[in-house]
């Protein structure tokens, strides 16, 4: 019989014998595939905080020279609390944030329930492409398509003045009924996710023991569903918070992201903008913390 013929055996590769020598150290794995997220996020995002942070206790000097200092100061937070029109500016952004995320939460607990707990696949499949459908479309277009609703010769205004009424026209219900619009798709997901983790065999058994539907709602839905509630929130608070596109096109009013876009160009002062812009930082650091109070985070 003939030799059989065996090919000679291929050399391991570098990453190969990376791969072998690494299989023993699963801690030294996961640092090698986090490395470069965590890289990016610690200089990118975290150091771009920083030097937001630094920036606020700057000084600008707007009477001679219209320079920027970076010596430290307090004044820049100090204008901020004493001066009534900065907090004006900074009530109104955080209660017009507020009313938005509260409407986003009542508009989307019925549609996340049907979703997560009585649609079937197709039905289902099919609501999540309508909650989807807003988020294909670009965010300026949408902002624009509200601007000709609520003008004075829109589309609103067009079907009310048959029955003597008129719409909002642009201000800050304007504002809360466009930003409401926007940012309701990230209230639903959360909410549709929770719904499906919440098991049938509970709301049976509250059934079954006499509960009534606000009770069942209250004491058994309402806890499971907190964690995503609480996510979305995050969501639809935060990005209200800091929104000033759909602030500047549909209202006149200051927020507190139209202010830190205007003084944050050329001519501006620069360090002012970076303290108003620590607050809804701080603003939703005190939510967070109240939220883990509450145990939001103890069930993701």
């Amino acid at each position: 019989m003939g030799a059989v013929y065996a090919p000679p055996a291929a050399h391991p590769t570098l990453t190969r014998r990376l791969a072998r020598g690494l299989a023993g150290w699963p801690r030294l794995r996961v640092s090698g595939l986090l490395a470069a997220p965590l890289g990016w996020l610690v200089v990118f995002y975290l150091g771009s905080l920083a030097v937001l942070f630094a920036a606020a206790f700057w000084h600008y000097d707007s009477n001679i020279t219209f320079t920027v200092t970076k010596t430290f100061s307090l004044e820049n937070f100090v204008t901020l609390v004493s001066d009534p029109v900065y907090r004006s500016i900074a009530g109104r952004t955080i209660l017009i944030a507020a009313l938005v995320t509260v409407t986003d939460a009542v508009l989307a607990f019925p549609i996340a329930f049907v979703m997560g707990k009585m649609a079937g696949p197709r039905l289902r499949a099919a609501m999540g492409v309508l909650v989807l459908m807003p988020l294909w479309t670009s965010y300026l277009v949408k902002i624009l398509a509200w601007r000709l609703i609520l003008s004075d010769s829109g589309v609103l205004n067009w079907v009310l003045k048959p029955l003597h009424l008129s719409g909002p026209g642009f201000g800050d219900i304007a504002v809360y009924i466009v930003l409401a619009y926007i940012w309701l798709p990230y209230m639903i997901l959360p909410l549709a996710a929770g719904f499906e983790r919440v098991p049938t065999s509970l709301l049976e058994a509250s059934t079954d023991l006499g509960a009534r539907t606000w009770q069942t709602f209250y004491r058994v839905v309402l806890p499971l569903v907190f964690p995503a509630l609480v996510a979305g929130s995050i969501f639809t608070f935060s990005l209200s918070l800091g929104d000033y596109i759909a602030v500047s096109q549909v209202s006149s009013t200051q927020f507190i992201g139209s202010v830190v876009y205007a003084n944050q160009g050329v001519a501006g002062d620069l360090p002012l903008a970076a303290a108003f812009a620590v607050v809804p930082i701080i603003v939703m650091l005190i939510y967070l913390t109240l939220a883990r109070k509450a145990g939001a985070f103890e069930a993701l």
